[in-house]
């Protein structure tokens, strides 16, 4: 038998030498004068935001070594163009893939395409969260079609529901990598992000319209427009930042409970107290407009409320939080904007907000204040009946606790895709006591049903009993005093205590929603 030596060990010099030095050009990403563009740009590079998103030291890169054997090419490709791999964040595991602007402009390469099918199938496999980070130019002219990689798209289509999905857009985003976003859970836009089918020059060439970046798909579209994206930050590390908070009310899957915290008096506030505040932010009389988000902040856990998607479909509030120690999802009316009217962006919002929760177990809090669906012909034209339909059969299908609070009003269908509706799997149906309720509200109402003055009386003295009518009717578990809205909400969840033990299991639920 060879006896081993120092000869041995020299034997490996040059092997390990040559490793090191691969390692080192796929570290060097686009190397330095690009990444001082970044610098000055004010956007952190790939490897700045993976040390962001990580817990520190627990980075480990996967596929650094893709695109490897372009080093003395004519379009070298560090790490293809895409950072990769896993790490903790806040003590737990997550995938990320982050596009290298640097890189060929952060396109996919055949090796990144594969790279970005490797996260996801890690992702459902090892039931870990996965973050994407966007900055790039979609699919790289230059790939072998005649060899396709496997298709990351198909995987995170059937990812998803299975593992929380979070898509930060850190800059311009094109062709095939935007559309990683609106297949995510959550998606975050810099000021400096921009998401599109195409970008500019091929829409000219295209359909001969000449548009900027910005005009095209930057936050002002896609934040406060289409709704593709959920919440807009300015920089790149508050970007991560969120991501990272996002994540904390939620289980690494779908297979186990949100995460809860234990905290019942050792310096959290998580206890029951009365919210005495409440009566000067909500003035009974229905027609008196008020923004609901001072209301969410004073009800739930101190410094717990992440509202989603707030410059979208304001007349809905959607928000995560922590009422008790345990992650809840809130959807809340916002009188301030169209007196809660449900519009067609309020609903969409909606629904997605709630199928997240479900997904992942969060009970949904429902704080119902409107007067229905959004009326009128730009709304019918918007699809507002389509739209609230879904969010109907998306909160009717909640397999998680329902909490149901009618604060002052529900009328007609705004009242049902607010999970009022009696005997609908409720834990809690509850409502304050000053509230009006109806197909339509009276005072504008009788007019367009030809009704006389008697009758028109009757209906609204019936709309302002609607507390006590249907309480009788055992429609409403109780009225509550406003000021025990926290307490009454926390009993609710203590009585939800025997599903959180489980089994969980992905949601699977069946049939065509609107």
């Amino acid at each position: 038998m060879h006896a081993k030596g120092k000869g041995d060990s020299v034997k490996w010099d040059d092997i390990l030498a040559e490793l090191e030095r691969k390692r080192t050009f796929a570290r060097a990403m686009g190397g330095t004068e690009k990444l001082e563009k970044q610098r000055v740009a004010g956007k952190l590079d790939a490897r700045q935001r993976a040390a962001a998103l990580f817990d520190e030291g627990s980075f480990v890169e996967l596929g650094g070594l893709a695109g490897n054997l372009s080093e003395h090419g004519p379009a070298p490709a560090p790490s293809d163009a895409l950072v990769a791999g896993f790490g903790r964040v806040e003590g737990r595991p997550v995938l990320a893939g982050i596009e290298d602007f640097t890189v060929l402009g952060g396109s996919i390469g055949d090796a990144a395409a594969s790279k970005r099918h490797r996260l996801a199938q890690l992702a459902r496999q090892e039931r870990v969260p996965l973050v994407f980070m966007l900055e790039g130019a979609g699919h790289r002219l230059t790939n072998e079609h005649a060899t396709p990689s496997p298709n990351d798209l198909q995987a995170l289509a059937e990812l998803s529901g299975l593992v929380p999905m979070v898509c930060l857009v850190m800059g311009a985003s094109a062709g095939h990598g935007a559309l990683t976003a609106p297949l995510s859970d959550f998606v975050v836009m810099t000021e400096a992000a921009a998401m599109f089918v195409a970008g500019p020059p091929i829409v000219k060439a295209a359909i001969g319209e000449s548009v900027s970046k910005e005009e095209l798909g930057g936050p002002r579209v896609h934040v406060d427009v289409s709704g593709v994206a959920h919440n807009l930050v300015p920089d790149d590390a508050r970007a991560i930042a969120l991501a990272r908070r996002y994540l904390g009310y939620f289980p690494p899957n779908a297979w186990q409970a949100p995460p809860a915290s234990r905290d019942k008096g050792g310096g959290g506030d998580t206890l029951p107290r009365r919210l005495d505040a409440i009566l000067d932010l909500i003035d009974p009389d229905p027609r008196i407009a008020f923004d609901i988000r001072p209301v969410l902040a004073l009800l739930v856990d101190r410094d717990s409320l992440l509202e989603v998607q707030p410059s979208y479909g304001g007349s809905l509030v959607t928000a995560l939080a922590r009422l008790g120690g345990r992650s809840v999802a809130i959807v809340a009316s916002n009188s301030a904007v169209g007196a809660g009217a449900v519009d067609t962006a309020a609903a969409q919002k909606a629904a997605h907000f709630m199928d997240v929760a479900d997904a992942f177990h969060l009970p949904v809090v429902f704080l119902a204040d409107n007067p229905g669906v959004l009326p009128g012909r730009a709304s019918e034209k918007a699809g507002a009946l389509r739209h609230a339909a879904r969010m109907f059969a998306v909160q009717h299908r909640l397999r998680v606790p329902k909490l149901h609070v009618t604060l002052r009003k529900a009328f007609g269908f705004g009242s049902s895709i607010m999970a009022m509706n009696p005997f609908d799997g409720q834990t809690l149906n509850l409502a304050f006591p000053a509230i009006s309720l109806g197909s339509m509200p009276a005072a504008s109402g009788a007019a367009a049903a030809g009704l006389d003055d008697a009758t028109r009386r009757r209906a609204m003295a019936e709309q302002a009993s609607g507390a006590w009518r249907l309480a009788d009717r055992m429609v409403y578990d109780d009225v509550i005093d406003p000021r025990e809205l926290r307490n009454a909400l926390l009993a609710g969840l203590e009585l939800t205590a025997g599903r959180h033990p489980g089994p969980f299991a992905p949601r699977r639920a069946a049939g065509i929603l609107p």
